[in-house]
């Protein structure tokens, strides 16, 4: 019996200087990281990480997509910026005329007459605006051919607002007029204006200042590359005389009446 307790009791003094022995570097390296210990500063320190690298992709994300105006070659800049200046130049045109019209308002002799003048004219405008009559003047055509039926409805409407943005005053594109709620749907090869089914080649027929609808067409990673890079082609020509007939129907509204009434 005594043996037994003997045996027992060295088995335990082995055991007890087992763990008594010192820890190697490794042992010591595992205890220290497992399980982990997470202190409220480190917690604040790898958010602040987190965000601080978050903030990192999206600007170089923002830089990439940047990256055609970068990779432009300095004539392009130029023109860029020219077309900027120009945008500018028209509405401060426009600010130029309006006042005007207030200057006449008030200093004519016979203030009816020049109102009524002034809301004749307005009329055409607004018509002109609206489709409901044709107009004429300078301006340019864009012909868009897509043997391959890749354009689809957004790269039209993005022409649109290319031209729009430049300046365009009147658009027509195939048949059919561009106004104010003008809508694009389909696909390629089965786009629709405003219901109306269009089929290559895209006409576009628009006045404005040539000078500057074509250039914001042709501007880097704008209109006319966007369309090549769908194996579409895309031919811009100016001209003198621009003629937009296709009118729409005069809608009256069924609830909204002039505040003067």
């Amino acid at each position: 019996m005594s043996d037994v307790i003997s045996d027992e009791t060295g088995r335990e003094d082995e055991t007890v200087q087992e763990e008594a022995k010192p820890l190697t570097g490794r042992q010591r390296l595992l205890a220290g990281l497992w399980p982990p210990r997470v202190t409220r500063a480190q917690l604040i320190v790898a958010v602040l990480l987190f965000v601080l690298g978050l903030g990192l992709a999206i600007q170089v994300r923002s830089n990439s997509d940047d990256s055609a105006l970068r990779g432009a070659r300095q004539e392009d800049l130029v023109r860029i910026l020219d077309e900027l200046d120009n945008r500018t130049q028209r509405l401060d045109d426009e600010k130029q005329r309006l006042d005007a019209q207030r200057t006449e308002l008030e200093t004519s002799s016979d203030q009816a007459e020049e109102a009524r003048k002034q809301t004749l004219e307005k009329e055409q405008q607004l018509g002109i605006l609206a489709g409901t009559v044709a107009a004429q003047g300078p301006g340019i055509t864009l012909t868009i051919n897509d043997g391959g039926g890749t354009v689809e409805p957004d790269m039209l409407l993005d022409a649109i607002q290319e031209l729009r943005a430049a300046g365009a005053e009147a658009i027509q594109v195939n048949t059919v007029r561009v106004v104010a709620d003008t809508h694009f749907s389909g696909t390629g090869g089965g786009i629709e204006v405003d219901g109306k089914r269009v089929t290559a080649p895209y006409r576009f027929k628009v006045i404005g200042k040539p000078q500057d609808l074509e250039p914001a067409l042709n501007i880097p990673g704008g209109v006319v590359q966007t369309l090549e890079k769908e194996q579409a082609t895309a031919a811009v020509a100016r001209s003198e005389k621009i003629i937009v007939d296709a009118l729409r129907p005069a809608q009256r509204p069924d609830y909204a009446r002039s505040s003067s009434q």
